[in-house]
């Protein structure tokens, strides 16, 4: 599987901000990962009322479906982010935890959306990913 970031020049830098305009993608299995909660393995919130907390456990669910699907955070293509009632200081915190995700790798797609709840009273945060995989 190949992919490439596209982020044009004449934009403005949108990788400060933990993403990139478009990814251009050509593989052979497309990995789509279901919106991950802050549910640890018995069904438990993790960090209720602490966003830092709820995207810290979101993204190591992430990676775990990731892992046993066979692909890594290298081989996602594009991310939805939904937080309960956004406001820009979110945006640190969910950035911190994006770059620590991804590490080197650069970001791909992601659409940042403020929603007025989650499917259980709590959760501040739901990602759901796609990725490619030869």
């Amino acid at each position: 599987m190949t992919h490439e970031t596209i982020n044009p020049s004449a934009m403005y830098d949108s990788l400060q901000f933990g993403f990139s305009h478009a990814t251009k993608a050509q593989g052979k299995t497309v990995i789509h990962c279901a919106g991950q909660l802050a549910w640890d393995k018995d069904g438990n919130t993790v960090g209720k009322n602490d966003l830092a907390k709820q995207t810290e456990q979101v993204f190591n669910n992430l990676h775990t479906v990731l892992q046993e699907s066979g692909a890594t955070p290298a081989d996602v293509v594009r991310m939805r982010t939904y937080i309960v009632d956004l406001e820009p200081a979110n945006l640190e915190v969910v950035g911190k935890a994006i770059g620590k995700f991804y590490g080197e790798i650069t970001p791909p797609v992601n659409t940042l959306i403020g929603v007025q709840s989650l499917a259980m009273p709590g959760l501040l945060i739901e990602i759901e990913m796609t990725a490619m995989v030869d």
